[in-house]
């Protein structure tokens, strides 16, 4: 592997730490979370999601989730909005950044396998990437933004897995700051 390549990719997705999730802007979230942080927990997601599903290999999982968003650096996050007037081709921007690595075509057909769905474990990865969608929504809803709840609504639409349902469906029983109840120390 061509050392100055792959680090100029590492240096690339670097960019996703200042690209934020546009879609949050349409309810006036005016400091939404980035690319990056939506990755990080939509791949940690995607790790449970796997097991949960009893998939033998919940790492593979985590990789495609952590690589799902990489043409992002190249094309934005654009809105379900912009989407109707913007036609970005986030495909050739994925193939384009990957053509230096060695490595090129097994993140492209993993990254293909998320964005279509057409494996066991693209379903289970673009699950983790909905499902993360819909508790940062629920983390706004709590917080006053009532119209993310339109989020929630929409990834109920789209989630496959049977996990990923039953996860959606507790979530929405619970409160986004329960995690740390009765861990403050007196």
């Amino acid at each position: 592997m061509n050392n100055k390549k792959l680090l100029n990719f590492i240096f690339e997705l670097g960019q996703l730490r200042h690209i934020k999730r546009e879609g949050w802007r349409i309810v006036n979230i005016a400091n939404p979370e980035s690319v990056a942080d939506h990755a990080l927990r939509a791949a940690q997601i995607g790790f449970f999601l796997a097991k949960m599903e009893k998939y033998e290999n919940p790492y593979e999982v985590v990789t495609m989730v952590v690589f799902h968003d990489i043409g992002e650096c190249r094309v934005g996050d654009i809105n379900k909005v912009g989407n109707r007037y913007v036609d970005a081709n986030e495909e050739k921007a994925v193939k384009d950044q990957l053509r230096p690595l060695d490595d090129r075509q097994e993140l492209y057909e993993l990254w293909k396998q998320t964005e279509h769905r057409s494996s066991i474990p693209g379903v289970i990865a673009k699950d983790a990437d909905y499902l993360e969608q819909a508790i940062a929504a629920k983390e706004y809803l709590e917080v006053g933004y009532k119209l993310s709840a339109d989020w929630i609504k929409n990834v109920k639409k789209h989630l496959q897995t049977k996990s990923g349902k039953i996860l959606l469906k507790e979530m929405e029983k619970v409160k986004s700051t329960d995690w740390w109840q009765g861990l403050k120390k007196i």
